[in-house]
């Protein structure tokens, strides 16, 4: 069985009027805090190869080893430039 919490003393616009007070200071701090995400970008196959300056073999060969991640949205090759990103991280460290 759940637990019965008890409020005595309080009347039922107290509580509720309690209640709107904590969520509205919540509803701020996340306003404070809230950073809105950028979309994504998709690089074209040529923007890719002119970003990380390699070959279109280069780039074929990097996605069949799975070094690259390519997207398929009709019949085009797209890469994240977030994930490209990732990628030159890891291998800068």
């Amino acid at each position: 069985m759940g637990n019965i919490t008890q409020v005595h003393n309080t009347t039922t616009e107290q509580l509720t009027a309690s209640f709107a007070s904590i969520l509205d200071e919540r509803i701020e701090d996340l306003k404070k805090n809230f950073t809105p995400r950028e979309p994504e970008e998709y690089l074209t196959a040529k923007e890719l190869e002119d970003v990380l300056k390699i070959s279109s073999v280069t780039r074929w060969e990097w996605g069949k080893k799975g070094i690259l991640n390519p997207k398929k949205i009709a019949n085009r090759v797209y890469y994240l430039r977030s994930e490209i990103k990732e990628l030159l991280l890891k291998s800068n460290s």
